[in-house]
């Protein structure tokens, strides 16, 4: 959050400050002041004397919302739009100035009291002098003097509405600032009804910035929703190393088909991010970014991508994807060989760690894992998904070697299975023909809205099952479930514990 100083100009009774502002402004000036005030004075019409202004400060809610004084003692009630129009946007019978990002506004310190920041400021000087103007100085780069405006002028209005979304992040800056927690809250609604493609990385900083913590578990929600389910080039743009960092390393990443295409989604959005100029759309993207780091390859020879300078600020992103599910395909392993983005001795490592673990299971005949350990789940489950077009009976595998578990998964509108089929299932290792075989998974079931955000989930948890040979079961009943498409199919599977594959 930025910092917000003030500085006070304070003057005797008798004197008047003169700021020479023009007669003719309307909210904010650039001139520094005008003889303005001695004109009020005589002009027969004011916000009230001095005993009426600091009696304002001790019940301004009354003051605001209900009267207004005349030199010759009428009460007028003042309206919402009145207030806006005729006091706020003219400045007329301002008591007050506020001077900030090199412009003035002219204002009223009953209005001023909603504020948190101002109301200090103005119980402060009952105590000392008469305040005049007040210098804000701002250091939040969120804030211009277009979010300032609004902010100042919500303190008139008594409703207002939050049109540009793209704009709420200021907004909600300012807010916090001034402390105007009717607007941070509003700023917080708005966010929340407006999470999408265009807004939610902004709204994820602003959030976490200024503490809305709902408002950034929505977002954060919201990516893990849509990432792989939705691409956007505009998403790739603005996604920063860091939040990609955290996106990746959670197991619960919506993932669209299969680990390695995590790693297809880093590479174009690494490629995006090197060149943000880049026009085309979302299909031409990968072939594009195929063909960047083939040209770079050539150029640098046999040095992996992420070790050049270009590439060194991607690692940590790259590091959390999950290796050992992705090299037990061949065709991907061959992927990945062949764009030298990763470095050597990464995968080195990998291939060791899976060798021991083929090893365990093959000659100690482990059937699996005994329970459900969250941590290893979190870290290392094998994540993976299917988008279901229209209503029909399906089935299909997500392919990878899994240690010799052939599981197929059947959908139709009443119940998802998990068969293991090892009829006609070629294979040279005897740990494929085990007569049991535990696996942990979890599967989830959604229906996402125009928006991106989920309109129907369904989720068993992780649960362990056992097979036998040849065995299915039924894993999730849709019976009594109204369906919607495209319908998207997720699952979490640990076939093999990976701790310590040493031993």
């Amino acid at each position: 959050m930025g910092s917000l100083g003030s500085r006070m100009l304070r003057r005797p009774d008798s004197e008047v400050v003169d700021l020479h502002p023009p007669e003719d402004q309307a909210g904010p000036s650039r001139a520094s002041g005008s003889h303005k005030r001695k004109r009020e004075r005589n002009s027969g019409t004011f916000l009230g004397s001095e005993s009426d202004n600091n009696r304002s400060f001790l019940d301004p809610e009354e003051n605001r919302q209900e009267y207004v004084g005349t030199r010759r003692g009428k009460k007028a009630k003042i309206t919402s739009q009145y207030a806006y129009e005729t006091l706020f946007l003219t400045g007329e019978n301002s008591d007050i100035k506020i001077r900030a990002l090199g412009q003035v506004w002219c204002l009223h310190k009953m209005f001023l009291w909603q504020s948190g920041y101002f109301a200090t400021v103005l119980r402060g000087s009952l105590k000392k002098s008469h305040i005049d103007i007040i210098d804000l100085e701002i250091n939040d780069q969120r804030i211009d003097t277009e979010s300032l405006h609004f902010v100042l002028g919500s303190l008139y209005w008594d409703e207002y509405v939050l049109r540009e979304p793209l704009r709420v992040p200021r907004i909600l800056a300012t807010a916090c600032l001034l402390q105007v927690e009717k607007l941070v809250r509003q700023c917080g609604e708005t966010m929340k009804e407006t999470i999408n493609a265009k807004t939610v990385c902004s709204y994820y900083a602003a959030a976490e910035t200024y503490g809305l913590l709902s408002i950034k578990t929505e977002c954060f929600e919201w990516l893990l929703h849509n990432l792989m389910t939705h691409p956007s080039i505009q998403l790739y743009k603005e996604l920063s190393i860091d939040l990609m960092e955290m996106l990746i390393s959670s197991s619960n990443l919506l993932v669209m088909q299969k680990e390695m295409d995590v790693y297809t989604t880093l590479k174009e959005w690494m490629f995006i991010r090197l060149n943000p100029a880049w026009k085309g759309s979302i299909r031409q993207l990968l072939v594009h970014a195929n063909q960047w780091f083939s040209r770079h390859r050539e150029a640098v020879d046999a040095i992996a991508f992420l070790d050049t300078t270009e590439g060194i600020a991607f690692q940590p992103v790259f590091k959390k994807l999950r290796f050992h599910h992705m090299i037990c395909d061949l065709a991907s392993t061959k992927v990945i060989e062949q764009d030298t983005v990763i470095p050597s001795e990464w995968l080195s490592s990998v291939y060791k760690q899976q060798w021991f673990t083929l090893l365990k299971a093959e000659q100690y005949r482990e059937i699996g894992p005994q329970d459900i350990n969250e941590t290893e789940l979190e870290e290392y489950s094998m994540r993976c998904g299917k988008k279901i077009l229209k209503d029909g009976k399906y089935s299909w595998k997500w392919s990878g070697y899994n240690f010799g578990f052939p599981l197929h998964v059947v959908f139709n509108s009443h119940y998802i299975i998990f068969k293991q089929n090892t009829f006609n299932h070629s294979c040279d290792n005897l740990v494929c023909l085990k007569f049991l075989r535990n696996i942990v998974f979890k599967l989830t079931l959604v229906y996402f809205n125009s928006k991106g955000k989920p309109r129907f989930s369904k989720t068993t948890g992780y649960k362990i099952l056992t097979f036998e040979k040849d065995e299915e079961q039924v894993v999730m009943k849709l019976d009594s479930i109204d369906l919607r498409f495209p319908l998207y199919v997720f699952c979490n599977f640990l076939f093999m514990s990976l701790e310590n594959p040493g031993n």
